[in-house]
């Protein structure tokens, strides 16, 4: 998923929602209903694509990537 790595750049995270989607996902839960209880996706998306990226969060990238896709903290 190399579109990924156009939210490596640190622009994209913003700390209360960077630490906001850490607490969500320490349970691990789909993508999209993760976002949307931090905040508006639009806004939210770019920050949890940018922990993915870093390897804050995690996901299984090898199923392909939707609203449904199981993300969690890495050990959680």
């Amino acid at each position: 998923m190399a579109w990924l790595a156009g939210y490596r750049h640190p622009r994209h995270r913003r700390a209360p929602v960077a630490d906001a989607l850490v607490e969500v996902f320490a349970a691990p839960g789909p993508l999209l209903a993760g976002a949307d209880k931090v905040g508006e996706p639009m806004g939210v998306l770019p920050v949890l694509y940018h922990l993915l990226w870093q390897g804050q969060l995690t996901v299984d990238l090898g199923v392909g990537l939707n609203e449904g896709s199981v993300v969690s903290v890495p050990g959680a």
